[in-house]
């Protein structure tokens, strides 16, 4: 007989959390990031004496860090849902519709969340942090304008707060059990409990249980604020169900039962920047480059040292004829006899140019290393476009590894969001494009364009289909929309397209109304206007020889008049 899972109690998740702190404590976790975020924001000097000396910062990493993140982000994000074989009733035709459907929630997910500045930001951390995070979950409050209200919300999350249940595995699927620590208004929490207690929900019947404590990890941002508690999410995979279970609580008692979110993915993305074997968190980008940094501040910090001591000329004088030395400027000084050998100017010593040409060659080196070279970041001066985009591209190829993970993470979000649908969505009304063929059949195997229609869906039918997640990026280098247009121009001008097909090509944004405008060229071309004869008043309509007709499916009567008398 199986052995049926536990359902794990407040003490066992507040252990668990507590492994998990205790395990990033150990790897240094805490410190890096703290000095990874100074560095990154240029304060590099934190906790250095420096006694009055000049502390200089040239931040190197900043620029580099968000010239990768833009290279490798890009604004024309879209994910698309494909139909794959599927045993269900459903045909491929059908198949074909729901994936529109789900590609169009997609869309509206994307536009909504802001899903490319967000994916910035999950870069952005893993970069600096080592980790990015992307969390999910849906919010029944928000208003839609459907009898099911409530929308998928992406929230980014610091590595420093999730912890999974193995942390020998980057895989966040396979993982018994994940936590999402945050830090909450103890108010708030009060609230949540009275309310969860009220539903029955958890069984805390006084809500000022809840105390205020301390983070964990020493953020010195948090001891600004004394009315604040930490709350645990608390994700695990029912081994009985199958699907997502989650548990709300604090150290000083749940504060919403487990549940079952009817899930059956983990809702959260995670990327490292660079793998580290053995290990779900990553190495950052800052980190192995500190070294770099530091020796490049002190450089300049030496350098600033030898100028303010020896850079400026001196004056050395005779204490026996003179006193006291006036250095301002215009003074005169009176001594007795003969002025020879009185004072002498000691001229400032010069700096081996050898130094800067050094500390120069650092900085080339690293940015070299990390893919930012002068090509790269558009420092150079190449003789036409194509030597731009030739060298663009090779210095861009480093970064292809973490865009094509980045890609995989919001391919793995797509899979999340049609999940979260799945279960929460219910029955809405909808946009979709029906062929007129569905209506009824067309005289003559004519086309009519397709339709939109507002009709209702019911998106629990998700769970018995197979459909597959592909991502399409638009190239983010701001060449590529012109030579694009200048290319449909060219096409269009000589006669090799139709102004539909054009009109279909454009890049998203230069004309308004783009598909209805499609659309009445696909009706016209369904539905030839009749042309008035020239002095008459009459119309002379399209013969029969200058329709292109089609027999159509069968052995109908016009299927058995063109076989008998053939099409001319």
């Amino acid at each position: 007989m199986a052995r049926k899972q536990a359902i794990p109690t407040n003490e066992e998740i507040q252990k668990r959390f507590e492994k998990c702190y205790g395990f990033n404590n150990q790897i240094g976790l805490y410190d890096q990031v703290k000095v990874n975020e100074d560095f990154y924001i240029g304060n590099q000097w934190e906790g250095v004496e420096a006694n009055g000396l000049p502390t200089p910062t040239y931040n190197m990493f900043k620029r580099v860090i968000n010239f990768q993140v833009s290279t490798i982000t890009s604004d024309n994000l879209t994910l698309r849902a494909l139909p794959m074989p599927s045993t269900s009733r459903a045909t491929m035709k059908d198949l074909e519709r729901v994936c529109e459907i789900v590609s169009n929630q997609f869309a509206a997910i994307i536009k909504r969340n802001r899903i490319v500045a967000l994916n910035r930001e999950f870069l952005r951390n893993a970069a600096v942090t080592g980790d990015g995070c992307m969390h999910f979950y849906f919010d029944p409050t928000i208003e839609n304008g459907q009898d099911v209200k409530g929308e998928i919300v992406a929230e980014i999350v610091d590595n420093l707060r999730v912890h999974f249940g193995n942390p020998n595995c980057r895989d966040v699927q396979r993982q018994p059990y994940v936590i999402i620590s945050r830090r909450e208004l103890v108010e708030d929490v009060r609230y949540k409990v009275e309310t969860n207690h009220e539903q029955g929900l958890c069984k805390i019947a006084d809500p000022d249980e809840i105390q205020a404590d301390s983070e964990k990890f020493q953020n010195k941002y948090d001891s600004y604020t004394d009315d604040k508690v930490t709350v645990l999410t608390y994700y695990f995979r029912n081994r009985d169900t199958g699907t997502i279970w989650c548990i709300e609580s604090t150290e000083k008692g749940i504060i919403r039962d487990a549940y079952d979110t009817e899930y059956t993915l983990y809702p959260l993305v995670w990327l490292n920047w660079d793998y580290i074997r053995d290990c779900y968190h990553g190495q950052a980008m800052v980190t192995g480059l500190l070294a770099n940094q530091k020796f490049i501040n002190k450089m300049f910090a030496l350098v600033g040292i030898s100028l303010l001591t020896t850079a400026f000329p001196k004056i050395v004088y005779d204490r026996n004829r003179i006193k006291n030395w006036d250095g301002r400027v215009g003074t005169s000084v009176g001594v007795n006899g003969n002025v020879d050998n009185v004072a002498k100017i000691i001229d400032g010593a010069t700096i081996s140019p050898q130094i800067a040409q050094f500390i120069e060659l650092s900085f080339d080196k690293t940015h070299s290393l990390l893919g930012a070279s002068d090509v790269a970041m558009g420092d150079s001066r190449p003789d036409n476009t194509s030597a731009i985009i030739a060298l663009q591209r090779a210095a861009n190829t480093p970064m292809e590894l973490t865009k094509q993970n980045d890609y995989k993470c919001l391919e793995d979000a797509g899979r999340i969001w049609i999940d979260i649908m799945t279960v929460k969505y219910g029955t809405r009304m909808v946009e979709a494009a029906m062929d007129m063929d569905d209506v009824g059949e067309q005289p003559l195997g004519m086309e009519l364009p397709k339709q939109n229609f507002t009709v209702p869906f019911d998106f629990s039918s998700l769970r018995e289909m197979q459909i597959s997640i592909e991502q399409e990026v638009g190239a983010s280098s701001y060449w590529s929309e012109m030579a694009s247009m200048q290319t449909l121009d060219n096409l269009l001008m000589n006669g090799l397209i139709t102004p539909e097909q054009y009109v279909e090509r454009l890049p998203n944004g230069y004309i308004s109304k783009k598909q209805e405008l499609l659309n009445d060229f696909r009706a016209a071309r369904a539905n030839p206007i009749p042309v008035e004869s020239e002095g008459t008043g009459m119309s002379t309509e399209t013969t029969s020889e200058d329709i292109p007709v089609h027999g159509g499916s069968g052995n109908g009567s016009v299927q058995r008049a063109l076989n008998r008398e053939g099409v001319a």
